[in-house]
């Protein structure tokens, strides 16, 4: 690893001020999915890297008791989407017949605002969280009451705000999926030419497994792999949580995931765990960027949860962890 991990971690600065963007130049679109259903394959049982059958619940549909800021290791699941799953069931008569939901993937940003549009919960609003591919969700989070209320099926609408974003002192630097909304709230500085940006774990490339070769950033997400106890043990991998801001070294998200060293790649963990080969907790590319104008900041509360002011509190910490109130 060409980026000494251990020590590319420092205590936040006051001497910092926000970086400038192009936000003025965005264009907002609304796009819209519905309430997917999860999905079983044909055989149910799930085969771990360790060889073991298990029957677990996975992604999609509305998970009522788990979101943001709650643990992404040791759930009884298997790349569960903690929030409201969305998919857009059209087909176009031009271009790709999953057009539709291509276009909500990549539109939908984390942090863009959604509103549900049918059912119930007509009205309510909810937060982009994540987008999980392969099986092409957008992932909204809602306060518990809104989930119970909702139906497989209702229409959510977002406003797809995001993509185009740059940093005009930073040409160097990708900003992929990233709202401004999130941008501003992230806590994101600049200090003598460099970004400081605040996460909750660095990543090392080589556990990056599930992704690797697709040939774009901004439809998905790659998968981090806990099958190395020691380097899990190392960089705290075993207390990630839904929500955190994580950064992965050395990576290249701009054209699809790949290791180059020099660059490193920040994103948002955006399913759970699994312990089938080559799987683990899912993270959506944000900001990539070379290493020599990036410091991480490193700061626990660097968690959507608490960032955009989802929850007060954060779910039972880890292990010897804390609580982080907002």
């Amino acid at each position: 690893m060409d980026v000494p991990l251990p020590f590319v971690m420092e205590p936040a600065t006051r001497a910092a001020t926000s970086p400038r963007t192009n936000e003025s130049r965005l264009v907002a679109a609304a796009v819209a999915g519905q309430v997917s259903h999860p999905i079983v394959y044909a055989s149910p049982y799930r085969v771990g890297r360790d060889g073991v059958l298990r029957l677990l619940p996975g992604s999609g549909g509305i998970v009522l008791n788990r979101r943001v800021g709650d643990p992404a290791v040791g759930l009884a699941a298997d790349h569960m989407e903690a929030g409201v799953s969305l998919h857009n069931n059209g087909r176009e008569v031009v271009g790709p017949r999953d057009g539709p939901n291509r276009a909500l993937m990549f539109y939908a940003c984390v942090g863009n605002r959604a509103r549900v549009t049918s059912g119930p919960a007509e009205g309510a609003q909810g937060t982009v969280v994540g987008k999980h591919g392969g099986i092409n969700h957008v992932i909204v989070d809602f306060p518990p009451h809104v989930k119970r209320r909702m139906r497989i099926g209702d229409r959510v609408q977002l406003e797809g705000y995001g993509q185009g974003l740059e940093l005009p002192d930073f040409p160097g630097v990708r900003v992929q999926n990233l709202s401004p909304r999130l941008l501003r709230r992230w806590g994101v500085r600049t200090v003598r030419g460099r970004l400081l940006i605040p996460v909750t774990h660095t990543v090392p490339a080589e556990l990056m497994g599930s992704g690797m070769g697709r040939s774009e950033g901004v439809l998905g997400d790659l998968d981090i792999q806990l099958s190395d106890e020691g380097l899990v043990r190392r960089f705290r991998l075993g207390s990630l949580r839904l929500g955190d801001l994580v950064a992965v070294c050395p990576l290249d998200y701009r054209y699809g995931p790949s290791r180059r060293p020099g660059t490193i790649t920040v994103g948002v963990v955006v399913h759970s765990d699994s312990k089938v080969a080559g799987h683990g907790p899912g993270m959506t590319p944000l900001l990539i960027a070379p290493a020599a104008c990036v410091r991480l900041v490193c700061q626990p509360q660097a968690n959507l949860a608490l960032v955009l002011g989802l929850r007060r509190l954060m779910g039972a910490p880890a292990r010897g962890a804390r609580a982080y109130r907002f």
